[in-house]
């Protein structure tokens, strides 16, 4: 990931601790927050866009 495109707290997480960080850009990457360093996952954007629209459903 590049540092142009910066983490920001995803607007589905809550305020429990239990958080997910996306850093959106032509490759959206996700992370837990509690695990920066284990792992992220990275999705094509219009993956992403897909995957939220079917959330909000």
């Amino acid at each position: 990931m590049t540092s142009e495109t910066p983490w920001h707290k995803s607007t589905y997480s809550g305020n429990q601790g239990h958080c997910v960080e996306v850093a959106e850009g032509p490759t959206t990457h996700i992370r837990d927050t509690q695990h920066r360093a284990l792992a992220e996952l990275n999705l094509p954007a219009h993956e992403w866009s897909a995957f939220l629209t079917t959330l909000t459903r």
